[in-house]
């Protein structure tokens, strides 16, 4: 399994860390989630065989936030 840490930007609530978390959990080789609202950062743990960090860029873009 291969760590990866984004750091979130446009999130302003707890609402938004679910919805970032939600967006990365769905995209597939995700193994491990844990987004902090406080910090602005997700740590994201993936099987690298089956998708790669820009692909999991794409999914928090895709869920209207920024990776920065």
């Amino acid at each position: 399994m291969q760590m990866v840490q984004f750091k979130i930007d446009g999130m302003t609530c707890e609402g938004c860390a679910r919805s970032v978390t939600s967006a990365l959990q769905g995209s597939p080789g995700v193994e491990t989630v844990a987004v902090n609202f406080a910090t602005g950062l997700a740590d994201v743990g993936f099987n690298e065989s089956l998708t790669n960090i820009d692909t999991l860029k794409a999914a928090v873009e895709a869920a209207g936030f920024d990776v920065v």
